[in-house]
């Protein structure tokens, strides 16, 4: 094992930091939150700060039972630090640098894992980088850990839990450290009990493939860690059903969970092979290294069972352990999301390093190896090559202008020349038989996701949610005597988190304008900084160019007030609302407010 207090491991982890820190927290809040889950979670934080409830978390004045308060808190701490509002003017900092630290930390401890406990190689320098740019660079990696929500921080808790497992089971030394239940108590605090079921069929598996599995178990000190990890995570959990009860245990376990695994949610139903697709996806463009290193794991594996272990000769087992728990456990689940695949995000890093390091004695698999990967970067270049026949395939109504600001902005010009460029040097490298060639290309691509991600940022944020910013800036400056605020159509949490006004979101529809009516003799939302006037003569509601055309809004009287992208903001009297809802009721429409789950997104 090499000391832990090397000149050379340090010099590792600076430049494995200096790297994180260009992908994860450069540019961090030069662009708003993005509808439409990330202004849920900065909202309910930000009411935290502000309230010092820290306890319960709240949206637009109700309960949010989603996820477990961690990442809240981590965000709540930074919006409660000294003058937020100044360094943190978009309010993105504060909410995305839970995700970005995790990425960060746990990109850190994949290269310490892999300097500390080189598999037999002279590649002791190189092999840790290899692993933390393959994690830090996936592209599922590289888009969550820059979202505010609560999937990169899952990813890191738990992912630096399950390493500091391993570590603590190929040590030589008998310290019966438990820094390992520590995380795992925290990813628990961070997305429930799911991160206890990953980390349990992980370490199970693992365990079930060694030949002295009780001498490892006994490393990792279950009894106590344990329970340390249930005080650590549990607390909240009892103090939140005592105080809120059955709603809590519905909401939080009922639905997120147990609904969510057994059955479709959302409509995010896809086939059992789904991660299977979405793994080929997250590694690119060195999924065929991935899938080689997965091989050569399963065959160091069936040698090693047959000449014994050496505890310390295990990385790849466990990694792959780890990501095979994952797929199997998602692909179970009903409910599949990309996002879901995160946790198997580290085990494949690991895995594509050992690919890298076994390359250098095999000479053929070197060879189809590399032609596999580089007719996907040809692919990937021909794709923007021909980018005129798709772009104009894209129909985003919130960005109707979105494929023709694409060209005029020069993004899709410079993804054809570094994704070219790309190509022709991994054809160079590979004629000159390099054997870092992964490295160096990992290094391209660091540099080229700040060339290509950081204008499409830009190009997002100000076709899509600078609207919402300026037309909430908007409500703040010609607010009257706290008229109720309301959104109909396309509904968008950022509107609550900018305007900082409690929202009634209302579809388009018949139903939507009686339920808006209603909602303001009924639905009062108590408890709040800010508290609507709901009697008060008038309201302001914001609604979209698509919704403004249906008759039953066109034809209420309504005061245009401003114009943001396709979002309008008028200002209606609540008598003239009451009125043509009474016409609509008259009519045989009815509200259906209270049969639904107002404000879920």
């Amino acid at each position: 094992m090499i000391l832990f207090n090397s000149k050379k491991r340090l010099i590792t982890l600076l430049i494995v930091f200096v790297c994180g820190i260009i992908i994860f927290i450069l540019d961090l809040g030069t662009t708003g939150l993005v509808d439409e889950t990330p202004p849920l979670f900065a909202a309910a934080a930000r009411a935290m700060s502000e309230s010092g409830d820290w306890l319960t978390p709240k949206v637009n004045g109700i309960f949010r039972f989603d996820k477990p308060p961690l990442i809240y808190w981590l965000m709540g701490f930074f919006y409660s630090l000294p003058k937020n509002e100044i360094w943190d003017s978009f309010g993105t900092i504060s909410a995305r640098l839970p995700s970005a630290l995790a990425s960060l930390f746990l990109m850190l401890m994949i290269g310490d894992t892999l300097f500390c406990w080189p598999q037999k190689n002279d590649r002791q320098f190189l092999t840790p980088l290899v692993a933390s740019l393959g994690f830090a660079l996936s592209p599922l990696i590289i888009i969550w850990s820059r979202t505010a929500v609560s999937d990169a921080l899952l990813t890191g808790t738990l992912g630096i839990s399950l390493l500091l497992f391993w570590r603590r089971m190929a040590s030589e030394n008998n310290d019966k450290c438990i820094s390992a239940w520590v995380f795992l108590g925290f990813a628990i605090l961070t997305k429930g009990p799911i991160a206890f079921v990953l980390a349990l069929l992980t370490v199970t598996s693992f365990l079930f493939s060694q030949k002295d599995w009780k001498t490892l178990l006994s490393k990792i000190n279950p009894k106590k860690g344990f329970l340390i990890t249930i005080l650590i995570s549990v607390p909240w959990y009892i103090l939140e059903l005592v105080k809120e009860g059955k709603p809590f245990w519905d909401n939080f376990f009922g639905y997120h969970n147990f609904q969510r695994y057994t059955s479709v949610v959302n409509n995010h139903a896809e086939p059992f092979w789904f991660f299977l697709y979405i793994m080929i996806l997250a590694s690119l463009p060195f999924t065929p290294f991935l899938y080689h290193g997965i091989f050569k794991a399963f065959k160091d594996f069936l040698k090693s069972s047959k000449q014994g272990f050496n505890a310390a000769d295990t990385l790849y087992t466990y990694s792959l352990c780890w990501l095979i728990s994952v797929l199997i456990f998602f692909s179970l689940s009903a409910t599949k999301l990309p996002s879901y695949w995160l946790p198997a995000i580290p085990a494949a890093s690991i895995l594509i390093s050992n690919s890298f390091i076994n390359l250098k004695n095999s000479s053929k698999s070197y060879l189809y190896l590399w032609i596999f990967n580089i007719f996907i970067l040809f692919g990937v270049s021909m794709a923007f090559f021909f980018s005129n026949y798709w772009l104009s395939s894209i129909n985003d109504p919130e960005m109707p202008n979105l494929a023709s600001e694409l060209i005029s902005s020069g993004i899709v010009f410079k993804a054809k020349l570094f994704f070219s460029s790309f190509t022709l040097l991994a054809i160079i490298l590979f004629s000159l038989k390099s054997r870092n060639i992964i490295l160096y290309l990992q290094i391209l691509l660091l540099i080229g996701q700040s060339f290509l991600m950081a204008p499409i940022r830009k190009l997002a944020d100000t076709s899509r949610q600078l609207p919402l910013r300026n037309i909430s800036k908007l409500i703040s400056d010609i607010r009257e005597g706290r008229e109720t605020l309301a959104m109909i159509g396309i509904r968008k949490p950022s509107l609550h988190f900018y305007s900082r006004q409690i929202v009634f979101y209302e579809p388009s529809t018949e139903e939507g304008l009686i339920n808006l009516s209603e909602r303001l003799n009924i639905d009062r939302r108590e408890n709040y900084e800010d508290q609507p006037d709901y009697e008060y003569k008038s309201l302001l509601v914001v609604i979209d160019e698509y919704s403004s055309r249906r008759q039953q809004w066109s034809k209420i009287n309504h005061q245009k007030l401003g114009k943001f992208g396709i979002y309008n903001l008028w200002r209606i009297q609540t008598s003239d609302l009451k009125k043509y809802s009474s016409f609509l009721v008259r009519s045989g429409y009815k509200s259906d407010w209270e049969n639904r789950k107002v404000e879920k997104f």
